[in-house]
Order: structure tokens, then sequence, then C-alpha cells
């Protein structure tokens, strides 16, 4: 028997970089120009029943046959600013290149229009760069767009530092452990979700630092010869 399990190497310099990178950007105070968000996305499989479902009643539980439909996936982006309390959830069809950089553009211009700068913080994913910009808009615009946007990586291996994972695994417990089979519903149900989680004021407080890093995951360190 065996369980997957997210390993960091046991000594690399470029791992220990972008964490410290990314837990001394967490301690910074909160900053209304400059916004600190993190962003992550996820792939859903829709599903559909073929069967009708046996509804509740006292005493039993709904009951759902185990044979399903596959109907499709769906991209699910979800940005989150921990500071300012706030979470956005967008799903499309795909998660291409232009796809990120559309939901970056929203990001700037209707989320954050009047922000000198946005510190984005997400994974190592190919299509999270500067790149997707000029993939998507013309050069002036991706220019533009790109001079207000500020991207920290976090390091491979490591997806617990992105306080966005966190609240994507709030999202899936919380919203998509049923069968949902069209995107139409998966983005009703997602948006109730985000209004519902805003409005709650749920927040999600970050303590572990590079002290404790440096105590804690110390065999990630580079080993230095005296």
């Amino acid at each position: 028997m065996k369980r997957n399990w997210c390993i960091p190497p046991k000594a690399d310099a470029a791992f220990v970089a972008a964490m410290e990178d990314v837990l001394d950007i967490y301690c910074m105070p909160y900053n209304k120009c400059v916004p600190v968000i993190n962003m992550d996305e996820q792939t859903y499989q829709r599903l559909d029943h073929t069967r009708e479902l046996l509804p509740m009643k006292p005493g039993e539980i709904e009951r759902v046959d185990y044979e399903y439909e596959r109907c499709g996936t769906a991209s699910i982006f979800l940005f989150t600013e921990t500071l300012g309390n706030w979470r956005k959830v967008s799903v499309r069809e795909r998660r291409t290149a232009v796809d990120w950089a559309e939901e970056i553009k929203m990001l700037l211009e209707i989320d954050y229009p009047d922000a000198e700068k946005v510190i984005l913080i997400c994974d190592n994913l190919n299509t999270h760069s500067i790149n997707s910009l000029y993939k998507a808009f013309p050069p002036a615009k991706a220019r533009e767009l790109a001079k207000k946007l500020e991207i920290h990586h976090t390091p491979k291996h490591d997806s617990w530092l992105n306080i966005a994972e966190c609240e994507l695994s709030v999202l899936t417990r919380q919203c998509l452990k049923r069968r949902i089979p069209k995107i139409e519903n998966l983005r009703d149900l997602t948006q109730k979700w985000e209004k519902r989680r805003n409005t709650v004021q749920k927040r999600i407080c970050w303590q572990f630092k590079t002290e404790d890093a440096r105590i804690k995951l110390r065999n990630v360190y580079p080993l230095i010869q005296s």
C-alpha cells in the first residue's frame, strides 16, 4: 500500500529561494495600492447521472447510482487576496495561455483598476507568465498590463505554499463534490460559493514564516561548507 505525497527535494537552493521569496511576501503589511493576490486553477470533470436519483427520506440519505456519464471538462480559476479577504472564481472551457491572460486582464482592469501594481503569486505552470499576455493582446496592451503585474512563482513540489490552493480545496469540499453536468451549472454554483464566502468574511490566517521554514524544513537548505 502506498500514498502520494508532495515530497520536496533533500537540498535545493532554487526551492529554498522561491519558498523564502513567497514567505517574505506573505509578511508584507496590507497595502491597497499594491495588493498581494494568489491564483490557482484546476480542471473539473463534468458528470451527469444515467439514472434518476432516489431522493432523501426520513431516516434515509439520498442515493445515487454508481454509473455516470462524462460530459467533458471545465477549468476553474480562483484568485484570492488574503489580507483584503476577497476571492473570485471563474469557470472557463479551457485553460490556455490566452484564457489565463484574459483572466489577468480582468484582474488588473476590473477587480483592481486603481492599484499601482498587483503582486501575483502562482505556481510554475507554463502559461503563468508575461509571455501569455503577448499571445492574447497587441504588444502595446500586453506591455501595459505587464507593467502593473509582478509575478512570483511558488517552488515546484510546494503547492501548500499557495493560499489559492487552500481556497480551491475549500471550494471543492463545499461545492464541487457532486455531479455537475453543464458548465452553466458549474458557473452558477461557484458564483454562489464565492458570494457566500466573501459575505461571511472567512479568512485564512497564514502563520508559517521564513524563520519557521529554516527550522522545520532545514533538510531542504543546502549545507554550506565552512
